[in-house]
């Protein structure tokens, strides 16, 4: 046994290919995440409503942002396996054709989603307070809109060739200036103005495009002469291609997030106490979800690196090799989450409503982000081979009209609430995980052409 675990740890694929890859993407990634609970946790100092506001303006914001988010990620699919194959030179340019083809896009989804979020929230209904601080959080967020993309795009740029710690970097940059500024516009220290939940929005979209800017300098050093990162023309040809392949990824992540917004005002209509212990939770599982984001990551980049070498062996291995590590993490998270719900909530509130909503909660989220662990990882191998299609297909049908009418029915029809909502949702992502691993399983990638 030991021999096998010694061999599976050199060859291609194995766990000296994906740690080094995974641990500064997971760093990373947890730093992005690190931002969202320190904008939770300092706002949460104001109110159980401006807690709750800050988690559903978040939800809707990055709802808005998702499609181009997750469409930004192709770079790394194109960059990988050009890589792979051995064509340097077409790598830079990938990441300039992403960025033109996602700019205006950023632009013209983000005026429309401000323009029409204060009708949006008030159709949906959570209360008049929860709406005002939710539309200043998500209107200032959206600021930093486009510096959010370009930074996704340049790092999707960076893991693709197998840099991890470049976007690492920038993360860290990004997150220092979040905390000073958020302490500063949050309560007015610094001699900045006390904007409350709406400087905790401002100070998220500076440290976005201070993030974006660290990257383009890294991204015009001469050592990336190679891959030919100057500036170039848009060429539309490339650009559908890129889309063809990349805007699966984006609507993937979209009908997650949009599902998601959903279900969340399914749970704001519960109660601002309801939206604010969900709203903890979510931060919590962030911990999980980002690990798993940045192991996916990691798989993309290998996968995609051997399908482009046509090495299938080792993609085959570099995807089981992930899998193995994020369950590993998933299980700490989940003994985390289990053991000591009580001190988790405390970081957060002191309201003794959120805290009876929260303790099951937060044991249940422990089982469920080791189900979101796996689906993710395995969607991020999927992604490498450029298998896109399909997956976004299949999790539209399942957010939908699986996981939405699951919900409902639980939390309202059968009248179990908030727990029973999130009950439907570990549900979902247990289906969503197994369906994901068959279709690897079964190898149709392999015939995948991007």
């Amino acid at each position: 046994m030991s021999e096998r675990i010694a061999n599976t740890s050199t060859e291609r694929g194995g766990l000296r290919e994906v740690v080094p890859l995974a641990y500064p993407v997971v760093l990373s990634t947890l730093t992005a995440s690190a931002t969202h609970v320190i904008d939770s946790a300092f706002v949460g100092r104001l109110g159980a409503t401006e807690l709750a506001a800050v988690g559903y303006g978040g939800i809707w914001i990055w709802t808005a942002l998702t499609l181009f988010m997750g469409t930004a990620t192709g770079v790394q699919t194109f960059v990988s396996q050009c890589d792979g194959a051995g064509r340097r030179a077409q790598c830079g340019p990938w990441a300039w054709q992403g960025f033109f083809a996602l700019a205006p896009l950023t632009l013209l989804g983000t005026g429309l989603f401000v323009w029409v979020l204060p009708s949006l929230l008030g159709a949906l209904g959570p209360s008049a307070d929860l709406q005002r601080h939710a539309y200043a959080y998500a209107s200032w967020r959206a600021l930093g809109a486009l510096g959010l993309v370009t930074l996704m795009v340049l790092a999707s740029f960076f893991r693709g060739l197998g840099d991890t710690r470049t976007p690492l970097v920038a993360s860290v940059i990004s997150m220092l200036v979040n905390v000073a500024l958020d302490y500063g516009l949050i309560f007015g220290k610094f001699g900045l103005p006390a904007w409350g939940v709406a400087g905790a929005g401002a100070a998220t979209a500076v440290a976005e495009w201070t993030g974006a800017a660290v990257l383009l300098l890294a991204f015009r050093r001469r050592t990336l002469a190679p891959y030919h990162t100057a500036p170039i023309a848009a060429d539309t040809t490339e650009i559908r291609r890129f889309l063809r392949t990349s805007l699966p990824i984006g609507g993937q992540w979209a009908v997650e997030m949009s599902s998601f917004a959903l279900f969340s005002t399914l749970v704001a209509r519960m109660g601002d106490a309801a939206m604010a212990a969900s709203q903890v939770l979510i931060a919590l599982l962030s911990l999980s979800f980002m690990q798993a984001i940045g192991i996916s990551m990691a798989s993309a980049t290998l996968v995609g690196r051997y399908v482009g070498a046509r090495d299938f062996a080792s993609a085959e291995r570099s995807h089981r090799t992930s899998m193995r590590l994020g369950f590993a993490l998933a299980t700490v998270i989940a003994a985390l989450l289990i053991g000591a719900p009580a001190w988790l909530l405390a970081i957060f509130t002191d309201d003794p409503e959120v805290i009876r909503l929260g303790r099951p909660l937060i044991v249940l989220g422990g089982v469920f982000q080791a189900f979101d662990a796996v689906q993710i990882i395995v969607a991020g191998s999927l992604r490498g081979a450029g298998d896109t299609r399909w997956p976004f297909l299949t999790q539209s049908a399942l957010a939908w009209g699986f996981m939405l009418p699951l919900a409902y029915v639980i939390s309202t029809t059968l009248e179990r609430g908030l727990i029973g909502a999130w009950a439907a949702c570990t549900v979902y992502v247990l289906v969503l995980a197994l369906v994901l691993l068959q279709r690897f399983r079964t190898g149709p990638w392999r015939e995948i052409e991007i």
